[in-house]
């Protein structure tokens, strides 16, 4: 049985972003398990920092950005699956409490 190399963790099933736990360079694959143990997988489109997140999905401009299950953002572009998810592509949102 071979084990399984993870680089990247996921904390809530409503997340639309992962946390790399190790630095991923573009064209390399970003690995993490869900809460059942299923291993999912996307392929980095661009060099994702340690400790900062990337898109474990497509996202559209003006999307929720989800980390941890509560929103931290919204899209502020278009946000393809394996790309960081940082300050630069995501806007501050306060939403109406």
């Amino acid at each position: 049985m071979s084990e399984i190399i993870t680089n990247a963790m996921i904390i809530d099933e409503k997340d639309t972003v992962a946390v790399a736990i190790e630095p991923v360079k573009a064209g390399q694959i970003a690995a993490w398990l869900d809460k059942n143990g299923g291993l999912w997988e996307v392929t980095a489109v661009t060099d994702i920092p340690i400790y900062h997140k990337f898109a474990i999905r497509d996202m559209q401009k003006g999307e929720p950005v989800v980390k941890y299950g509560e929103h931290i953002g919204l899209a502020a572009r278009d946000i393809q699956a394996g790309e960081h998810v940082h300050t630069h592509n995501v806007e501050n949102h306060r939403e109406q409490l």
